[in-house]
């Protein structure tokens, strides 16, 4: 039986570029997207290419959308391999002083509570693979070694929300891998930390050095772990990333 995956936000940048590698080694993917336009048409072009891909309609923010697509995924398959959190967003990059908890919580809704309910309610399906895998797709703002190194350009970014979101999924990230020895659970950030680089994606306006598919290299080497491979680990395509 194939590998199974579903990657949230799937439908472009990252979350597709990973879907279409893993499509291509035969994995089923489940491309999860929140609107579901664009999500037929992401499903159509991997499966143009071959792919065994299911869409999926999910939006992290909703519990109802949530519970939906674990129903979907259940009608496919009796277990999940892999789980990859890619879905996020980078708020409106507020200037501190500006920032308010309004707009902290939404960038909240969406990176750091998406995730753990995304998570929550596919832990059934991880537990009955043989080797289940959590991919957290962070970044390297949300490490406090980067933010307080002065030469990385994002210590210079000023704003709250998604550095803070950011930091607080990598916390998150540790802290299941702790309890759950059982599932690899990490976190990959697309960027290059030791060069100051970064992928080009819509998020960041395409401004990036990296192309999207060398941005999802450490996402794909934490998506294809061995059972006795690490957990509890941040990685860039590079190698480790100081927390």
């Amino acid at each position: 039986m194939a590998t199974t995956v579903l990657v949230t936000g799937g439908n472009k940048g990252l979350g597709f570029e990973a879907a279409r590698r893993l499509g291509e080694r035969g994995w089923t993917v489940f491309l999860g997207s929140r609107d579901e336009g664009r999500g037929r048409e992401a499903a159509a072009r991997l499966a143009d290419g071959g792919a065994h891909v299911v869409m999926v309609p999910l939006d992290v923010t909703s519990d109802e959308s949530v519970a939906g697509a674990v129903r979907l995924v259940r009608e496919h398959t009796g277990r999940l391999d892999v789980l990859i959190n890619n879905a996020g967003t980078p708020g409106n990059v507020v200037a501190p002083a500006d920032a308010t908890a309004e707009e902290i919580h939404a960038v909240y809704d969406t990176n750091v509570y998406g995730p753990v309910r995304v998570t929550h309610a596919f832990l059934p399906l991880l537990r009955a693979a043989d080797n289940p895998r959590v991919v957290m797709v962070s970044s390297g703002g949300g490490s406090f070694a980067v933010v307080t190194d002065p030469d990385q350009p994002v210590s210079r970014m000023h704003e709250l929300a998604y550095s803070s979101s950011k930091a607080a999924l990598n916390m998150i990230t540790v802290r299941y891998a702790q309890a759950l020895p059982d599932i690899r659970f990490n976190v990959a950030t697309p960027g290059e930390v030791a060069n100051r680089r970064f992928a080009a994606t819509d998020m960041n306006h395409h401004t990036g050095e990296l192309t999207v598919t060398e941005g999802t290299d450490s996402i794909i080497r934490l998506a294809t772990l061995d059972a006795d491979g690490p957990t509890g680990t941040f990685v860039d395509r590079l190698g480790p990333v100081g927390w």
